[in-house]
């Protein structure tokens, strides 16, 4: 017998089934997987490189916190290629989490502020609201699909598999010849050192050190 919570994720994943068809669903997580490339993956890379290169310490700081949150969308695409239901619950916690690795930090937010205008700070601030957005109405969006992660059997329908289209397509590109269980393996051999580093460094370092102390 399902939990009472699960009702209202399984109302949510009809009234979504009534709304869209499976092109229209299907057009829709595609786009959503182009749009976490360039604002998760590319504009990122080139915003650490550029920072590199101009020796901002305090973008680079910010972006390599951020590299180490959103490591979590990496391993949930692990998880996403043999199917297994957890992914979608590290998939919405990774949308959380992104935004808040953005804006936590008091002293850095204070030394990127104080830094005089230019193409880079512009370039960062753009970035920094528009994956804010974009996480955010992701997270919400995401909400309804967590019923693929705790509905028995509903990781097998259309509604679910769709999710899992991309991540396929990923392994055929990079890991073509290695089975979906060894890479699901490592994926969630990753999510455990993923939530033992964050709960350390929520309860112990954050606990003790704050929003404004961060390791060098």
């Amino acid at each position: 017998m399902e939990a009472n919570w699960l009702l209202p994720l399984m109302w949510a994943d009809y009234k979504l089934a009534v709304v869209l068809d499976d092109s229209l669903l299907k057009s829709l997580v595609w786009t959503d997987y182009k749009l976490a490339v360039i604002f998760t993956v590319l504009v990122p890379i080139v915003l650490l490189i550029w920072s590199a290169v101009k020796q901002s310490e305090a973008i680079v700081r910010l972006l390599i916190i951020y590299w180490r949150v959103a490591s979590l969308l990496m391993i949930t695409v692990y998880l996403m290629i043999p199917g297994w239901p957890i992914s979608f619950i590290s998939g919405l916690c990774a949308r959380i989490l992104i935004p808040i690795s953005l804006w936590f930090w008091v002293d850095l937010n204070e030394e990127i502020r104080d830094r005089p205008d230019s193409p880079l700070k512009l370039t960062l601030t753009s970035w920094r609201w528009a994956v804010t957005i974009y996480s955010t109405l992701g997270a919400i969006v995401s909400i309804p699909f967590l019923s693929c992660a705790f509905s028995p059997g509903q990781i097998e329908t259309n509604f679910c598999q769709v999710w899992l289209e991309a991540p396929w397509g990923y392994k055929e590109i990079f890991h073509p010849n290695t089975s979906p269980g060894v890479l699901g393996f490592f994926g969630m051999t990753a999510l455990i050192i993923y939530t033992l580093y964050l709960a350390y460094f929520i309860f112990v370092r954050l606990g003790k050190q704050g929003r404004s102390a961060l390791e060098q």
